[in-house]
């Protein structure tokens, strides 16, 4: 849950948090947890992502951002992640703003749509639209980046 948590965040006073709320509602409400409609560690990661959406959106981090009203973000359907490992897509998470590294974390490892984000985060599509295309444009610089740097040891 730990690793789940670090996705939305760059403090670990946050990431402990968002764990702790989510693991107290686990315990509070685990007699509704129902196995037939799901097994208990897609029941648990619902409630700790969900508080540590809670987390994200009663911290109201400032950002100044456009809000996109064209619909830029065309090459969202590409997932940036899909060769890399669990590690890596930490890492590389992590060099992203915190707002935007929540809203890739949901849209490409969590599969939400841009209009669960939006519900989920209490923002504009438009803000949620830039957020994706800012983490897109800085996530390709850093990926130019590291293969350059691999092939100057290589």
């Amino acid at each position: 849950m730990f690793n789940l948590c670090n996705k939305f965040f760059d403090d670990s006073q946050d990431i402990v948090t968002a764990v702790n709320n989510g693991m107290l509602r686990v315990f509070k409400n685990i007699d509704q947890y129902d196995i037939e409609k799901a097994d208990l560690f897609t029941w648990v990661y619902t409630i700790v992502r969900n508080a540590a959406l809670t987390v994200v959106r009663d911290k109201k981090t400032k950002v100044n951002v456009v809000e996109l009203t064209s619909d830029i973000v065309s090459d969202t359907t590409s997932n940036p992640f899909k060769n890399f490992d669990e590690n890596e897509v930490f890492v590389y998470l992590g060099r992203l703003a915190e707002s935007t590294r929540v809203v890739c974390s949901l849209f490409y490892i969590e599969d939400y749509s841009i209009k669960e984000i939006s519900a989920s985060l209490a923002m504009k599509e438009g803000t949620v639209k830039w957020h994706l295309n800012e983490g897109r444009n800085k996530l390709k610089i850093i990926f130019q980046n590291n293969l350059t740097k691999v092939a100057n040891i290589g």
